[in-house]
């Protein structure tokens, strides 16, 4: 799982069969004070995230298709899996 923060969204005109209905976000991974780390990428919405959310992503097929209630072999590969209200952390 990566944590990310949803940074936009992708409008396409024309998409794959597979992301028919779906929703494509721009997703940022962060750290868990919220400061970015990496590169940002695209990931099917499963969650009615919005711009500003930090969400947890599945960046791995099998996952997205059970999040997404998609029994038959898909092209998507990351998924945004639930939105997070808050991150707690013990500093050592």
């Amino acid at each position: 799982m990566i944590l990310a923060q949803v940074v936009g969204n992708v409008v396409a005109t024309v998409k794959h069969r597979d992301y028919a209905g779906c929703t494509i976000l721009v997703v940022q991974p962060v750290d868990p004070e919220g400061k970015p780390k990496g590169k940002s990428f695209l990931a099917v919405d499963g969650a009615q995230a919005g711009e500003g959310d930090r969400v947890l992503v599945l960046d791995e097929g099998g996952s997205a298709r059970v999040i997404l209630g998609n029994d038959k072999m898909v092209t998507i590969r990351a998924v945004v899996a639930a939105i997070v209200d808050r991150v707690d952390r013990e500093v050592q």
